[in-house]
């Protein structure tokens, strides 16, 4: 879904808009590290790791090419629905401003202790 201008907003593809908060980007690379690192300390892990990496490339590359006649027909259905999810992020980011800052400045918004 491509980027827009609507309404005096900027909208893009809510998945990325979600995936750039820092809070999600961090937890994101929190879990990859760690999923990085049980892979290098046991082999064993790591080898059935990798099938399951394959596996899973696979699948996803025959799905995508599957699902691409669905995708067209749905084109605009998807683009309402990316729409809707950007303004309600787009409000979401408005009353919870937390949203944008890293986590430790988040904790102290919420005053976490």
């Amino acid at each position: 879904l491509s980027s827009v201008a609507v309404e005096g907003y900027t909208q893009g593809n809510v998945f990325v808009r979600l995936r750039n908060l820092p809070t999600v980007s961090i937890t994101f690379e929190v879990i990859e590290g760690s999923y990085v690192s049980a892979k290098a300390a046991n082999p064993l892990l790591s080898s059935v790791c990798r099938v399951c990496e394959e596996g899973m490339r696979s699948a996803g590359s025959l799905a995508a090419r599957g699902m691409q006649p669905a995708v067209h027909m749905l084109q605009p259905q998807l683009t309402a629905a990316n729409s809707l999810a950007c303004r309600g992020l787009d409000q979401l980011e408005e009353k919870v401003p937390a949203l944008e800052y890293p986590p430790c400045k988040g904790n102290a918004y919420f005053d976490i202790s």
